[in-house]
């Protein structure tokens, strides 16, 4: 596999980065204008929706699994005590969809229920087994008195803060209506206190605006913890996350290993196999000639001998691309260093490692840094290049540095994004820095196992 460098490649921006094209630039401090701010406001409508839908979870889940544990006694009471988990498992869903339009929060559905046969109890043993299920009541008991505590706060500062900041615009009410000068700030039996003066207006615009400005903060900070219990308690659970990821990674690795298989079939049966295949009717011609034409059928022996060369230089090659000799008998330096001898430019190759890795690990940073090399051969017109090897902690670090056009992408479909597949299905990392007119720095991440360890 192979990526292009240079033309067709524009600058790869990321968002949050000055020249991403969906980051709009602000005049105003994102402190000054998140009042008004769409976010705050969806934010705001996802805290006060809370309360009521927090009460009828509540309410539903208490009823459900208080009737459910009275009836225990009965055969009645397992069948609605799932049933109660189901339900649960239903409102979750509401309240994921809920957080994914609200708070921008997108969470994986939880692991489905697994019943090995069909029937009424098959299911309520799926349900009753299910973390999942548990989780979402769990949900559905904590989430009313963070939504008393969150609606409390959220509905006291906001209507305080504007309250505060717009009190300049109806304070004429209460000595028109009220029969007093203004908003009353002390007062007892003999002495009384009013906001009525202009510096005193002032001051209480002031501290609405604080109000203001801070409440949008305070309630994020508040959805924050909404954020984490629709995700810990109402999303995938960590195991069935990583049975999923080691699911994909199996994946890739089948596909990976058959397209390997088809490429050394292809290599063997349009090259070495068709050169043998000529080889041996140019032997049978070179016999049949022998008597008749001695001088014919040596030059034709002769011909055959260069071809015996040339397959057998097909094969060491692909012998190579499948497990060069030289990495399995003296490891990443010295194979690293062959690499580098057949690159079109200069390579300097620093391998910083007390001890060979495990093989298969080995044989994955020889293979990465063997196709970057050789996408700095046909693509990136460097005019140096370095590879650089060594251990940090528990990861094998592999990075290849090169003063090329740049432009690489691993989001385009080219051949990083198959790379970055295959580290992928080791727990592996690529990371690639390549601006618009270069340099190029592509890091590769792989879980370090020393040799002889399974």
């Amino acid at each position: 596999m192979t990526t292009e460098y240079g033309q067709g490649y524009g600058v790869r921006t990321e968002p949050g980065h000055p020249g991403h094209a969906g980051e709009r630039r602000h005049r105003l401090p994102a402190a000054l204008r998140a009042p008004v701010e769409g976010r705050t406001w969806r934010e705001l409508g996802y805290v006060l929706l809370s309360l009521p839908i927090s009460v009828l979870l509540f309410t539903y889940a208490v009823t459900m699994v208080a009737l459910g544990a009275g009836l225990l006694v009965t055969f009645l009471g397992v069948p609605v005590l799932a049933a109660a988990l189901a339900g649960c498992r239903g409102l979750g869903s509401v309240e994921r969809a809920r957080a994914r339009g609200l708070l921008g929060l997108e969470v994986g559905e939880p692991e489905p229920l697994r019943t090995q046969r069909n029937g009424l109890m098959a299911w309520v043993g799926a349900v009753l087994k299910s973390g999942a299920s548990w989780r979402s009541l769990l949900y559905a008991v904590l989430q009313l008195p963070w939504a008393v505590l969150s609606f409390t706060v959220t509905v006291t500062l906001w209507s305080l803060g504007w309250t505060l900041l717009t009190y300049p615009l109806w304070f004429w009410v209460f000595p028109a209506y009220a029969g007093q000068d203004g908003l009353q700030l002390y007062g007892d039996e003999t002495h009384r206190v009013y906001l009525d003066n202009p510096f005193e207006i002032t001051v209480t615009t002031g501290v609405g605006l604080l109000f203001t400005l801070a409440t949008p903060w305070i309630v994020r900070a508040l959805t924050m913890v909404d954020r984490l219990m629709v995700h810990g308690l109402l999303g995938p659970s960590r195991l069935v996350t990583r049975v999923v990821e080691l699911e994909s990674d199996r994946g890739v690795v089948v596909d990976t290993a058959a397209a390997d298989l088809r490429r050394i079939e292809r290599d063997l049966h349009d090259g070495a196999q068709a050169r043998l295949v000529a080889l041996a009717m140019d032997l049978g011609l070179a016999k049949e000639k022998l008597r008749e034409d001695p001088r014919v059928a040596a030059q034709m022996v002769d011909e055959a001998h260069g071809e015996v060369k040339t397959a057998l230089q097909e094969l060491r090659d692909l012998a190579r691309g499948i497990h060069p000799a030289v990495l399995t008998d003296r490891g990443l330096d010295a194979a690293l260093s062959s690499v580098a001898s057949r690159c079109t430019v200069p390579v300097q190759v620093e391998v910083d490692l007390t001890e060979r890795p495990a093989p298969a690990i080995e044989g994955i940073a020889y293979f990465t840094a063997s196709e970057l090399l050789q996408n700095i051969s046909k693509h990136s017109r460097a005019t140096w290049a370095a590879v650089e090897v060594w251990r940090s902690e528990n990861r094998l670090m592999l990075q290849v540095v090169d003063n090329g056009v740049g432009g690489a992408d691993t989001s385009r479909g080219s051949g990083l994004s198959g790379l970055a597949e295959r580290l992928d299905a080791v727990d592996g990392i690529l990371v690639v820095d390549s601006p618009a007119g270069g340099p190029t720095r592509v890091t590769a991440e792989l879980p370090w196992r020393a040799e002889g360890t399974r």
